[in-house]
């Protein structure tokens, strides 16, 4: 991927080294806006373990978190997985300011939040080990670079556009909550919540792929690139995490897709490059 080129994103807050708090008698809070990549993993496990219905996980705390306030770039010359990141971002920020523009609409800029260990949002605090997220209380998306390791290692997804789709898919979220079609599941049947999980997490996966499909025409990527990233999608869906932790499958419990509906949907944002690939403003 040539990603050295691109932009560097100012929108980015970096938090790593800093202490975000104990989490308190209340426990952890996870965040709405799409679960954690690597959170799956246990919130599955747990639920699986402990007879935990898995979206009583998911509801969010609204407690914590203040305004957005940018630092501008969080890396140095000697800490390229911070300095991909930005650039990744910068490129998503400009790419969707020409997108949305082209329908009419401003496209205000998420904040990434660069954390170690653990953080806090608008959402609540999430640890690492929940892997990034989107948080819509605050448009902030939030990324411990330490997940890039576990997705090439623990997910056997190598690749730096596997790496840039993870942080694309994020955006997306930011994007569906721009458009106001991010929900909670609040209200709704544990069935219902899921389905809509689902939703959401896939078209987040197409609107990834809109985004890849502009690096592309513009030759930041090429045909193996794409295909790390379709890897990616495929390493954390559902149904590969499931068998991963827990030796079954169970799909009426899946909240993200089976890994052949997140490749489908990558694939459809990848080579319709339009709001309109993703179900958005048709």
């Amino acid at each position: 991927m040539k990603w050295q080129d691109l932009r560097r994103s100012d929108n980015v807050e970096d938090r790593r080294g800093e202490s975000a708090g104990g989490f308190g008698g209340g426990g952890m809070a996870f965040r709405t806006g799409g679960l954690g990549l690597g959170g799956l993993v246990i919130i599955l496990l747990l639920s699986y373990l402990f007879g935990v219905d898995p979206t009583s996980l998911l509801s969010p705390d609204q407690s914590g978190g203040g305004p957005a306030v940018a630092t501008g770039p969080a890396a140095s010359a000697n800490d390229p997985a911070a300095v991909f990141s930005e650039k990744i971002l910068g490129d998503t920020e400009d790419v969707w300011t020409s997108i949305l523009g082209r329908a009419g609409q401003p496209y205000p800029k998420p904040v990434m939040v660069l954390f170690t260990d653990q953080v806090d949002s608008a959402c609540g605090f999430s640890s690492a080990a929940v892997g990034p997220f989107y948080c819509p209380g605050d448009h902030k998306l939030y990324l411990d670079l330490s997940f890039f390791q576990e997705l090439d290692q623990r997910f056997g997804a190598p690749g730096e556009f596997g790496h840039a789709y993870v942080i694309a898919h994020e955006v997306g979220h930011h994007v569906q909550n721009l458009f106001g079609i991010l929900g909670n599941g609040g209200g709704m049947s544990r069935l219902q919540a899921n389905a809509q999980s689902v939703r959401q997490e896939l078209q987040a996966d197409c609107l990834a792929g809109v985004w890849g499909h502009s690096a592309a025409q513009r030759g930041y990527i090429d045909a193996r690139d794409v295909q790390d990233g379709l890897n990616a999608a495929a390493a954390i869906g559902d149904d590969r995490l499931q068998r991963q932790s827990t030796g079954r499958v169970v799909p009426e419990s899946f909240t993200h897709g089976s890994s052949a509906d997140r490749v489908a949907s990558f694939r459809r944002g990848l080579e319709g490059g339009e709001l309109s690939s993703c179900g958005i403003g048709r």
